[in-house]
C-alpha cells in the first residue's frame, strides 16, 4: 500500500544526515579494531562521515537513495514529483564528485560505501578500510623515512687509513 503525501513526508523529515545507523555501524567496527578516528569533520571538503586526518584517508556512507545507487533503475520508480527528485539526486552525485576530486587533488584517499552495503557486509566494509588504512600508513613511513641513496656508491671511510696496517 502506497504512502499518503503527508506520510511520505514525515518519512523524509525523519532521514538524517549524519549519524546514521549503517555509518555508527561502520565506526564502531573501525573502534572495535583498534582504529581512532575523527566523525564529521567539517574543515575537510565534503565532511567525511569517518576520517583519518594523519593518514589523509576520508570515509562517506552514502544512503542509497539520495545518492543514487542503481540511479538508471531507481529514477524508474520515482512516481511522484520526478523533477525534484532527479535534479536533487543528480545534483548530490555530481557533489560526491567533486567532493571526490578535491579531496584526491589534495592528496586524500576517498572511500565510499553504499549504506546498504555496509548493513549486510559490515565486516567486508571494514577490512576494506582497514586495507588502505595499512597502505596509508606505508607510504607515509616511507615519505618520512625516504632512504637517501647519494651516498650509497661512494667509498667514503670514517678514518683516514693507515700505512702499515
Amino acid at each position: 500500500m502506497p504512502l499518503t503525501p503527508d506520510q511520505r513526508r514525515r518519512c523524509m523529515q525523519a532521514n538524517r544526515s549524519t549519524g546514521t545507523k549503517p555509518e555508527r555501524m561502520l565506526a564502531r567496527e573501525l573502534w572495535h579494531r583498534g582504529y581512532r578516528y575523527r566523525k564529521n569533520v567539517r574543515g575537510i571538503p565534503g565532511t567525511p562521515d569517518i576520517c583519518f586526518k594523519n593518514r589523509k584517508v576520508a570515509i562517506f556512507v552514502d544512503g542509497d537513495f539520495w545518492h543514487g545507487r542503481d540511479w538508471l533503475h531507481t529514477r524508474q520508480r520515482i512516481k511522484s514529483n520526478r523533477e525534484f527528485w532527479y535534479a536533487k539526486i543528480e545534483r548530490n552525485m555530481a557533489r560526491d564528485l567533486r567532493t571526490n576530486q578535491r579531496l584526491q587533488a589534495r592528496g586524500w584517499k576517498v572511500l565510499r560505501f553504499w549504506a546498504s552495503d555496509v548493513v549486510k557486509h559490515l565486516s567486508d566494509c571494514a577490512d576494506r578500510v582497514e586495507e588502505v588504512l595499512r597502505e596509508e600508513q606505508i607510504r607515509h613511513l616511507h615519505r618520512v623515512y625516504q632512504y637517501d641513496t647519494q651516498y650509497d656508491t661512494l667509498d667514503i671511510a670514517a678514518e683516514e687509513e693507515l700505512e702499515g696496517f
